[in-house]
């Protein structure tokens, strides 16, 4: 299928200049988008078997509904400028506001030069189509590198998203149409993660990579264990985190869980994070100041020295896990009825889930 550079002007339409493109995301050395080499070289890894390489920080499309048109369009050029190449979303964030403004915020960016990667909540086939095809029309491309399902939290949900009539016949089917490249998933638990890698051959793992979660819970070494086993890449989520808001401390951002904001602890948990077996970029927390610290610290790709190591480890022993609550509400197999956390957009579908 002959892919095209980004669609032309918000409606949508397909420019008559659009020019023929490679499926595949140049890895070469990144260009600015105003066609100047870029100053910063963000580093990139292989993203597993696909044979495509991205910026080991991923741009978080959630941020862009907390901020005007102008803002994001200068966020994402800049973030392209400096090296990263990977951008991501869901149809989720902002109910479609996050989508929209990203589509219009890549315009005049080359599109074989990212990597863009999206979601659905849905676990039905017809859902997940009418979902994949709006997504397209608002981010205004004609494929996505990555297509994901979002948000996995029960192995039920993983069972009717693989099973006949589940999301993945029309996954599978846009693949075939060249709407789809790659395929993967995100997962909140445990149990979701392993049944989805038990199920299906996935080329991505979405799951939180966290060095609170990793040493307060130890969650996380049974999804990197059996990502390496099936050849699956790892897309880390909430690097940055530090766990739940403690109750003594004034919530500074509008977060369910508390961000790491000085810059040398948001070094210090990107490079846990990087660290890992398997892992190969991950994406900050969902605040355009963040991003821009995160990406700083990001320039060198080295792991924590064992004074830092150390360092980051006693940090986790005074954070509260955030997964805690839905690995015991997966694990006593209580039915998903309620979001975990009502102001969290990482919640299921629940009107997708039979």
């Amino acid at each position: 299928m002959k892919r095209r550079s980004f669609l032309v002007g918000v409606g949508g339409a397909v420019g008559a200049g659009a020019l023929g493109v490679s499926s595949a995301v140049d890895a070469r050395e990144p260009a600015s988008s105003s066609g100047k080499p870029s100053s910063a070289r963000l580093p990139r890894r292989a993203l597993g078997r696909t044979g495509t390489k991205i910026s080991i920080v991923g741009f978080p499309g959630l941020a862009l509904f907390r901020y005007e048109q102008d803002e994001c369009n200068t966020a994402i050029h800049d973030a392209f400028d400096r090296g990263v190449n990977y951008f991501d979303v869901a149809p989720a964030y902002g109910n479609g506001d996050a989508e929209i403004k990203m589509g219009i915020g890549l315009k005049g960016i080359d599109r074989s030069k990212i990597f863009l990667s999206c979601k659905t909540k849905r676990r039905d086939k017809q859902g997940a189509r009418e979902e994949l095809e709006r997504s397209l029309q608002r981010l205004k491309t004609d494929h996505f590198d990555l297509y994901q399902l979002h948000c996995l939290k029960h192995p039920d949900e993983v069972k009717q998203a693989l099973g006949p009539g589940g999301a993945m016949e029309t996954i599978l089917k846009a693949k075939e149409e060249g709407k789809v490249k790659h395929i993967g998933f995100s997962a909140h638990t445990t149990k979701a993660a392993l049944a989805a890698l038990g199920g299906f051959r996935f080329d991505t793992v979405m799951f939180p990579i966290s060095f609170v979660e990793y040493y307060t819970i130890g969650f996380g070494k049974a999804v990197i264990e059996l990502a390496k086993k099936n050849g699956a890449a790892i897309i880390a989520i909430k690097p940055v985190s530090q766990g739940l808001w403690p109750k003594d401390v004034e919530r500074t951002r509008r977060c369910w869980y508390r961000p790491v904001e000085g810059d040398r602890e948001i070094g210090l948990a990107m490079r846990f994070t990087l660290g890992q077996e398997g892992v190969v970029t991950g994406i900050p927390v969902s605040f355009l100041d963040i991003l821009d610290r995160v990406i700083t610290a990001s320039q060198e790709d080295r792991p924590n020295t064992k004074e830092e190591a150390e360092t980051i480890r006693r940090l986790a022993e005074s954070c509260e896990s955030v997964f805690r609550r839905e690995e015991q509400q997966v694990a006593s197999l209580i039915p998903l009825q309620v979001p975990t956390y009502p102001d969290s957009p990482h919640e299921p579908d629940f009107n997708g889930i039979s």
